[in-house]
C-alpha cells in the first residue's frame, strides 16, 4: 500500500520502521521542523526524519498543514492512506480528504480515555491500572474518530513514562501493520469515559510534599524522562528520579526523616517517600548514597 506518514518522535519512528519492514511503500514523510537540542542547542532533525533519510524516503517539514501548497504537495504523491503517530500538528480536513482511505492514527491510550497530547503521562499520574493502543480512523475532532483496533496492556507499579512509552511504541508498530493488512469496520467511540490528556506543563513537575506519597511516586515516574519531577533543597532545584513509598510515617510534609545509604526519607501529606535517585542542576543522575557523600542531610532538614 502507498502510505504517507506523519510523525515526529521516537514513538512514531518505531511505527515507521515497522511499516517499511512490512514492505509498504512509504511515498512521503511529514515531520516537525528541526529543533535545537542538546547542550550546544544545535538544530537536530526528529527521529522520524533521521529514519526516513536513512531509508531514502522523501521528507517534508511544513510549519503548518493549512497551506494549500502543502496539501497539494501531499496529493501529488497520491497516497492511499495517511498514517499519523505523535505528529504534533492537527491534520486539517483538506489533508484528511487527500488519501483514498483517509487517515489512521496510532494513539497511546484506550480511547475514549486520554484523548490529547500526553496520554502516557496522564495515565501514570492518574494511577491507571492499564493503558494501551488505539488504531483510530481520523476525523476533524481531537482523537474522536472511530476505532479500528484496540489492545490493552497493564501498567506495572515501577513503570515510568519511558518504559511505558517503549512498550506502547512496540505495540503500536505491530498493530498499525495489522490494521493495514485487512479491511476493518471502525467502531464509534463510546460517549462515556471521555478524558483529556492535556500537554504537560513544566510547572507540574514541582513536587508538593503535602501530596500523598503514592501521588508523588506517580509524579516522579510520569515525568521520567521529561521534564523530571523536582523539589527545592537549600535554594537549589533537585530533580527526583526514583522514589519508594514508605507507609506509616508521619511528620511535617517536606521534612527529612532519615538519610543514609538506603536513601533519603521525606515526609509527605500522607506516608513518606524514600528518595533513591537525584540530580543536581548541570550534574548527572546519582544514587542517593552517592549524593549524600557530597551533600550530607540530617533528620530535620526540609525540602520545599
Amino acid at each position: 500500500m502507498d502510505i504517507a506518514f506523519a510523525g515526529t518522535p521516537r514513538f512514531a519512528a518505531v511505527a515507521l520502521e515497522a511499516l517499511l519492514k512490512a514492505r509498504h511503500r512509504v511515498v512521503l514523510v511529514l515531520t516537525q521542523p528541526d529543533r535545537a537540542a542538546g547542550r550546544g542547542r544545535r538544530l537536530q532533525g526528529s527521529a522520524v526524519k533521521q529514519l526516513a533519510q536513512t531509508c531514502g524516503v522523501e521528507v517534508m517539514q511544513p510549519g503548518t498543514l493549512r497551506d494549500p501548497a502543502t496539501v497539494a504537495a501531499v496529493a501529488h504523491h497520491a497516497p492511499q492512506v495517511l498514517v499519523v503517530a505523535a505528529y504534533g500538528l492537527l491534520i486539517p480536513p483538506a489533508l484528511l480528504a487527500v488519501p483514498r482511505h483517509g487517515a489512521i492514527n496510532i494513539h497511546a491510550s484506550l480511547l475514549p480515555r486520554w484523548r490529547g497530547a500526553a496520554p502516557i503521562q496522564r495515565a501514570l499520574l492518574a494511577g491507571d491500572a492499564q493503558t494501551g493502543i488505539s488504531i483510530m480512523q481520523m476525523d476533524e475532532g481531537l482523537d474522536t474518530g472511530p476505532v479500528l483496533l484496540q489492545q490493552a496492556i497493564a501498567i506495572a507499579p515501577d513503570d515510568t513514562a519511558q518504559t511505558l512509552h517503549d512498550r506502547l511504541a512496540a505495540l503500536g508498530a505491530h498493530m498499525i501493520v495489522e490494521a493495514l493488512s485487512l479491511p476493518r469496520t471502525p467502531t464509534p467511540q463510546p460517549s462515556a469515559g471521555i478524558t483529556y490528556a492535556a500537554k504537560i506543563k513544566k510547572a507540574e513537575a514541582r513536587i508538593d510534599w503535602k501530596d500523598r506519597a503514592e501521588d508523588i511516586d506517580r509524579k516522579v515516574r510520569a515525568f521520567d524522562p521529561e521534564p523530571g519531577a523536582c523539589a527545592l533543597w537549600q535554594g537549589e532545584i533537585l530533580k527526583i528520579w526514583k522514589v519508594r513509598v514508605e507507609p506509616g510515617m508521619r511528620a511535617t510534609p517536606g521534612r527529612v526523616l532519615g538519610a543514609d545509604a538506603d536513601g533519603i526519607v521525606v515526609a509527605c501529606g500522607e506516608n513518606a517517600v524514600r528518595i533513591l535517585e537525584v540530580q543536581r542542576a548541570g550534574g548527572r543522575r546519582l544514587p542517593a548514597a552517592a549524593f549524600l557523600a557530597g551533600h550530607p542531610l540530617v533528620p530535620g532538614n526540609e525540602f520545599l
